[in-house]
Parts: C-alpha cells; sequence; structure tokens
C-alpha cells in the first residue's frame, strides 16, 4: 500500500467520530502529508507537557476566564508560541508537529494547541471560524470570552469583535451595529480539519507542488466526499501528475455531482482525451 492510501485510510478512521474526533492526532495524520513516517507519541507528549506546565496557574485561576488567561499566558508568554506574520504562507504553520517545535503558526494551528492544551485541564475551549481569522472561545456558566492565539492569545471584546467583522466585511460593513450570532458560533472537528487542508491546499497550488496539492484535496475528499470542486480538483491534479486513469475517474464523477457547472462541456471534452490517453497507457 501506498504512503498516501496508508494515510488516507488512517486519516479517514480518526474521522469517523465526526465531533469527537481526537484533533491533535487527526492534526498530527495531515502533517504526514509533508512527514510520512511521522509518528504522533511524542508530539501528543507535548500536548501534554504544555498542560501540565500550565496547570498550576490555571487551577489557582479558579473562574473559566481567569483561566484562560492564564494559559493564554503561559503558552504564548512563558513558551512563546505566536503568529508566523514573517512567512505566513509557509506550509510548516499547518502541520501540528512544526508548530510545537517552532512555536510558531496560523491562527489555526495556534488555536488547536491552546485547545488541545485546554482540553487536558478541563477547559470547555471550542474554536471559532471567525470570519478571515480563526479564534478560541472558552465557555462558562457566566458567558463566554473570545481569545487571539494568533497576537498573544489577548482577550476580544465585542467592540474589537465587531470591528473585526466591519474590516473584514470592507465598505459592506459600515452599517453594521452588531455581531450575527453566526460568527461566534462553535466550529466542530471536522470542518476544523477541512479548513486546516484548505489552508495547506492553497499553499501548495501557489507553489505548483501538485503532488502534495493531490494528498491535502484526497484528505478533503474524506470529510467532504461529494464536493464537486475538490473532486474537479483532484481530477486536475492526477492529469498533472499523469495518472490518467484516476483522472478520468474524478473528471467524469464532477460532471455527475455539477451536470450543469459552466465547465461541463469543456470538462466532459478534457475526459474524452483522458479515456484515449488511459487507453494508450495500457
Amino acid at each position: 500500500m501506498s504512503a498516501a492510501r496508508r494515510l488516507r485510510d488512517d486519516f479517514a478512521a480518526l474521522v469517523a467520530a465526526g465531533e469527537r474526533t481526537d484533533l491533535g492526532r487527526a492534526a498530527l495524520a495531515i502533517a504526514r502529508i509533508a512527514y510520512p513516517t511521522l509518528e504522533p507519541a511524542p508530539h501528543l507528549a507535548e500536548l501534554d507537557a504544555l498542560a501540565e506546565g500550565a496547570r498550576e496557574r490555571v487551577v489557582a485561576a479558579r473562574v473559566p476566564e481567569g483561566a484562560a488567561v492564564a494559559l493564554a499566558g503561559y503558552l504564548f508568554g512563558e513558551c512563546g508560541f505566536r503568529g508566523n506574520q514573517q512567512d505566513y504562507y509557509d506550509p510548516r504553520n499547518s502541520f501540528l508537529n512544526d508548530v510545537l517545535e517552532r512555536r510558531t503558526g496560523l491562527p489555526i494551528t495556534l488555536a488547536l494547541v491552546f485547545m488541545e492544551a485546554g482540553a487536558r485541564l478541563g477547559l470547555s475551549v471550542t474554536g471559532v471560524g471567525f470570519p478571515g481569522h480563526f479564534l478560541v472561545r472558552v465557555e462558562s456558566d457566566a458567558g463566554s470570552v473570545v481569545l487571539d492565539p494568533f497576537f498573544g492569545g489577548r482577550l476580544l471584546d465585542v467592540g474589537e469583535l465587531l470591528a473585526r467583522y466591519r474590516a473584514f466585511l470592507g465598505p459592506r460593513g459600515d452599517g453594521v451595529t452588531s455581531l450575527p450570532s453566526d460568527v461566534l458560533a462553535a466550529t466542530d472537528a471536522p470542518a476544523i480539519l477541512a479548513r486546516m487542508l484548505r489552508n495547506l491546499l492553497h499553499v501548495y497550488l501557489d507553489r505548483r507542488d501538485h503532488a502534495h496539492a493531490l494528498e491535502a484535496v484526497d484528505l478533503l475528499l474524506v470529510l467532504t466526499p461529494d464536493a464537486p470542486e475538490d473532486v474537479r480538483l483532484r481530477g486536475l491534479l492526477y492529469e498533472r501528475l499523469e495518472c490518467f486513469g484516476a483522472a478520468l475517474a474524478d473528471l467524469r464523477r464532477y460532471l455527475e455531482l455539477a451536470p450543469g457547472a459552466p465547465d461541463a462541456q469543456a470538462i466532459d471534452a478534457r475526459a474524452a482525451r483522458l479515456a484515449h490517453a488511459a487507453a494508450a497507457a495500457h
């Protein structure tokens, strides 16, 4: 079995739990795109150690808001985790093992470190797919607090969140006076993993790294197997890599999923050419 096929099967087994997916293990599976022989145990132990390092101050805080601030202070202060503003599109920012080692990453991978450490300490932490910038939320009986792991884990009040949302909307945000409830909704594990993979996919596509882009979209299709655009993209990547039979199967599947797509005629013609290429390869 190829390393890519083994990775796909292992990832599928991990995410079969849906919302109960072990995010740490699944994120480390994603890292096997770049590190095929990666073993998760040392990196999971590092998450355990981070939680233990923060335990005393988190327990002393007593209330969830204070505990969240204490954990953020430990991770982003003492441990030095930070957003990679110098090289945001470095693919290593998307790999949990690299983030743990280098102490730098994207908003979503730094949020994942915070979430995993917080879960080990009994905090109710959820990821928030805020438009343009992933955040975390810590729940309590008295409400919740929102933090920004990319910028030192700082607390964000409603005013700053609204300002960020309006900036994201651009001119359309001028008349917005309150946050829609859905922008602070919890993001479940499959959606977090999909967002991580899509970030990585875009990096690889920009670099024209077709082999690694193929692995990223292949894992995306484990999460959303009937996403037409991802099926189409995988087919085109297979074609680039001269895997004509696999490319043909995906492009035909795309036409089944999106028969009325604007490019359906062009893809149909492409599939016909691939059928000839696949036949010639045999």
